[in-house]
């Protein structure tokens, strides 16, 4: 298995700064293995995902990219496979099993997930344009159902490394354990 990582294209500080940290939880919560931000850097949000890595366990990596169109240009120079999340692209039932076998074989996966209007360079640029239904939706909802059904599920029983706050599943109420972190 290869490596998945979520570009966030176009972060705009002032406008996106709660969508772009749920793109972040979503990506580490449903499996992924790290997040790049690009567009306007944002200290907050980093600070905000790599603080929820540190309680609630990772590996998940957290990263500014300045330049995405170099970033994409070298992801691809590696043989690693773009995965452009559009309303516009291929449905994702019609596509995913290509997507899977790619991934099972070693490709690291870079999902691109838009702020903004997306250049028209990436949807030419990803070996994937993929939609989450051909109608407007979420950017947040597409990653998660795109990560779901690229794990069939399994993302969902993922257990987390060090993580100091766990969760222990109960059918009622809550049930929480606080790991000491000294």
């Amino acid at each position: 298995m290869g490596k998945i990582y979520v570009l966030r294209l176009g972060h705009r500080a002032s406008r996106d700064k709660r969508i772009t940290t749920h793109v972040g939880l979503v990506a580490r919560a449903f499996g992924a293995d790290g997040i790049i931000l690009s567009g306007e850097f944002d200290e907050s949000v980093i600070k905000s995902l790599e603080d929820v890595t540190a309680r609630w366990g990772g590996p998940f990596e957290v990263r500014f990219e300045e330049d995405w169109l170099r970033f994409i240009t070298n992801w691809k120079k590696k043989g690693h496979i773009v995965v452009h999340l559009t309303m516009y692209g291929i449905n994702l039932p019609t596509i995913i099993k290509d997507i899977r076998v790619a991934y099972s074989r070693g490709a690291d996966l870079l999902v691109v997930v838009g702020a903004e209007k997306v250049p028209r360079v990436v949807y030419e640029m990803a070996d994937y344009n993929v939609a989450v239904s051909n109608q407007p939706h979420s950017e947040v909802a597409a990653l998660a159902v795109f990560l779901d059904w690229l794990f069939e599920g399994r993302e969902l029983l993922k257990r987390f490394k060090n993580a100091k706050i766990q969760i222990v599943p109960t059918l009622h109420g809550k049930k929480i354990i606080v790991r000491d972190s000294t």
